[in-house]
């Protein structure tokens, strides 16, 4: 098989989380950003990044406050996640311009937003600067979810929340589930 190797190396790295992250405090100056490059960098402590061009609108408000909320958006929110990353806070309210209720968060001052099926809270750690975006390191101090992504023993469903991957300038649906994790591995009984 042969391949071909592009002139200027990219990131080639997809699909990704399309996430919205809000920032700012809740009944203060607030704001939301479209962001594709986020992802887990530990397990323990839990910690997560993104990467944040210093030029938005939002950079100064997740430097200043140190917090942020991660905010993954369900299919039905892919028209506010988009608009969230073409436009800026600057000139219009992202949360009524796209009906998006802010929320009051347990452990953080940044709101979530009341409609995304998963809300992760985070703190600021560590911020380096990379190039053209910096990247905030920060651990996740909480996590909530809708309840109607639990089954009754409590347990969480993630693939009924019908979460959003970005690839390459496309929203995509995540599809149906190939395995488990260890299916691999496991005994056949």
């Amino acid at each position: 098989m042969s391949k071909f190797e592009f002139s200027k190396p990219g990131n080639f790295l997809y699909p990704l989380p399309a996430v919205i992250v809000t920032c700012g405090k809740t009944g203060g100056e607030m704001n939301m950003i479209t962001i594709a490059w986020t992802g887990t960098v530990c397990s323990d402590p839990p910690m997560v990044y993104i990467s944040v061009r210093k030029e938005r609108y939002s950079y100064h408000m997740l430097k200043e406050t140190g917090e942020f909320v991660i905010n993954l958006p369900s299919e039905d929110m892919t028209y506010a996640l988009d608009k969230a990353g073409c436009t800026t806070g600057a000139k219009i309210d992202k949360f009524k311009e796209l009906k998006l209720t802010p929320a009051k968060s347990f452990k953080v001052s940044a709101p979530a937003i009341a409609e995304a099926p998963v809300c992760i809270e985070c703190k600021v750690k560590q911020i380096l600067e990379l190039g053209t975006h910096d990247m905030f390191l920060a651990e996740v101090v909480s996590v909530s979810v809708e309840d109607k992504f639990l089954d009754e023993k409590g347990v969480f469903h993630m693939d009924r929340c019908n979460l959003v991957a970005y690839e390459h300038g496309a929203y995509r649906k995540l599809s149906d589930t190939l395995g488990k994790f260890g299916y691999s591995v496991r005994k056949k009984k």
